[in-house]
């Protein structure tokens, strides 16, 4: 494949934010960056979503392969503030996250998660939601709301799809950590390489597509997505009603949410 799909319209690069991008070519790199955990608060979602906008709504898109990543050593992401899950902030971080997804959906490009170390939560939500996972063999999967009194959205949606009801049912509803090597053996991740050649696997995935026809490369993607954009989208709505209309009006995810930033186990109350 050549070095590009179709002409390389101008990227802009950010360095020196919570949320980087860098253009090689039509190859994008979006690095969240917000150490040590890159814990995403509303305002890095929306850096995110602002950033895909002009990478993914020009005709044709502005890139043909697109890599998350997470900046430091300690992880990919640890999910979405908790903070923000308060009940004046609940509503307004949900609609920033998921317009995210909304976008990757309607994506032409291909999307590739780079990870490292903690994964979790909405961070796993937002890797395993991309095309392709490539993993060190150090890095750790979970969705751990659970434990919090909540549950993921997005989670909720994508695993069956990927791994099962019964899998999906297990990670979600105990919010256990599994190994890079066990979330590949359930199909939430392509390949588990060595922690010094995460980024050199990337780019070698990259080469392996150039030798593809890009024609035929986006034109089985984006009949392959288009499948699953339309049930992601109806389903997404659904489940963003129950989080904000019955999980989010329970005391139990309330003293979940208050107990984690208090730093004490939670008391639940079962209503």
């Amino acid at each position: 494949m050549n070095e590009s799909l179709g002409p390389s319209p101008a990227i802009e690069t950010h360095r020196g934010e919570a949320v980087q991008i860098r253009a090689e070519g039509r190859t994008v790199w979006v690095t969240l960056d917000r150490p040590p955990l890159n814990i995403m608060d509303i305002s890095t979602m929306k850096l995110l979503s602002r950033g895909l906008g002009k990478l993914l709504d020009p005709p044709g898109g502005a890139c043909d392969f697109l890599i998350f990543s997470g900046a430091g050593p300690k992880g990919f992401s640890a999910g979405a503030e908790v903070a923000d899950h308060a009940p004046d902030r609940v509503g307004s971080m949900l609609a920033a996250f998921h317009h995210i997804f909304r976008q990757l959906a309607r994506a032409d490009c291909i999307t590739i998660a780079a990870v490292h170390g903690h994964c979790l939560g909405g961070g796993m939500e937002l890797a395993t939601f991309c095309d392709f996972v490539i993993a060190a063999e150090s890095a750790q999967f979970g969705v751990p709301e659970i434990k919090l009194g909540c549950f993921p959205p997005i989670a909720m949606i994508t695993f069956p799809e990927l791994v099962g009801s019964r899998v999906a049912m297990d990670l979600i509803l105990t919010g256990r950590e599994i190994s890079a090597a066990e979330a590949k053996t359930l199909g939430l991740v392509t390949r588990v390489v060595p922690d010094d050649s995460l980024d050199k696997s990337v780019r070698d995935m990259i080469g392996e597509f150039r030798a593809l026809s890009p024609a035929v490369l986006k034109l089985t993607g984006r009949a392959m997505r288009r499948r699953l954009r339309d049930e992601f989208e109806n389903d997404l709505g659904k489940v963003e009603q129950v989080y904000l209309n019955q999980l989010m009006k329970t005391e139990d995810a309330r003293e979940g949410i208050r107990a984690f930033m208090e730093k004490r186990p939670p008391s639940w109350r079962g209503r």
